[in-house]
């Protein structure tokens, strides 16, 4: 039972001075004798998903304000019970007013490190990247976007690796359905539609350097030629058609085309793409999964 003479009633009036807080509990960081299970170290610990509007800088020097959903660990040592996890979130308030470019995630690592006093320490940002659009014929444009993660690592010797993601959405029109399409055309002047299907290329980047949001949708806009539309009117519609007639590709085609200009440019050290292809023919998804093939490097 507890006691009756207890207060039953919140005190907003109530100040937590030094004093005060020097007397409440701190079990994270009681002796090894209250950890449960085995005493062995934790390779990330902390909280994922908590959200705050960020600045980010555009390929054109403007600023965009965008919710973002960050992500962020440390490890942890065998014989220490727990992290303090709201200094993870408190820490990283401290950058919520600079300009997020990819550099200042080291920062918000050492920053980490030191404030947990741990070995090693990962963040990541997930946001929606709006780009304007231009239709293809008509004047008419709109917001596409793009789901985007800014990753960092840093190590127990404070190496620091970039990592970017992008979902990059585009139409795959098939050369099997296309040719099939014309043999029935041609032999029997039947009307037949090849199939195409909205398909996504799942693209992790490791950085030598900072990249813009901009320049690696264009990438995938120059290699797949088919990214899906935001505003259309018929003649938008008919050039889309026009596209995928001219640009029709496997999956296999889609991950080797991405590979192809991935591979050369200044800014990537390492890659991976996943190209998922949604099939309108079929119940499944077609897949194809590249990589850069560096040593020890992404899989």
């Amino acid at each position: 039972m507890y006691s009756t003479n207890l207060k039953r009633h919140y005190d907003p009036t109530f100040v937590a001075d030094e004093a005060y807080r020097a007397t409440l509990p701190d079990l994270q960081n009681g002796p090894a004798s209250l950890i449960e299970g085995a005493n062995v170290p934790i390779c990330q610990v902390g909280i994922s998903g908590f959200r705050l509007p960020l600045h980010y800088p555009t390929r054109a020097g403007q600023r965009l304000f965008l919710e973002t959903s960050v992500d962020g660990y440390v490890s942890l040592d065998a014989g220490v019970k727990g992290i303090n996890m709201s200094r993870l979130m408190r820490s990283f308030y401290k950058f919520k007013d600079e300009l997020f470019h990819q550099d200042v995630l080291e920062y918000v690592l050492r920053m980490y490190r030191e404030d947990l006093k741990a070995k090693s320490a990962y963040v990541r940002l997930n946001l929606e990247y709006p780009i304007i659009q231009k239709s293809l014929r008509s004047e008419m444009e709109g917001y596409q976007y793009y789901t985007v993660g800014h990753e960092g690592h840093m190590d127990e010797n404070g190496r620091f690796r970039r990592i970017m993601h992008l979902e990059f959405v585009y139409s795959s029109a098939c050369p099997c359905s296309f040719e099939l399409a014309e043999h029935a055309r041609e032999t029997r002047e039947v009307v037949a539609i090849p199939h195409s299907q909205r398909s996504v290329a799942y693209i992790t980047l490791e950085l030598n350097e900072a990249l813009f949001v901009e320049d690696l949708v264009d990438l995938c806009r120059d290699a797949l030629q088919t990214e899906t539309q935001v505003m259309v009117k018929r003649e938008d519609e008919q050039a889309f058609a026009e596209l995928n007639g001219a640009y029709q590709k496997f999956v296999e085609d889609a991950a080797r085309l991405l590979f192809e200009r991935l591979d050369t440019h200044a800014a990537v050290k390492d890659f991976v793409v996943r190209c998922v292809h949604m099939e309108s023919l079929h119940s499944h998804d077609a897949v194809s999964r590249i990589n850069k093939g560096v040593p020890g490097g992404l899989r």
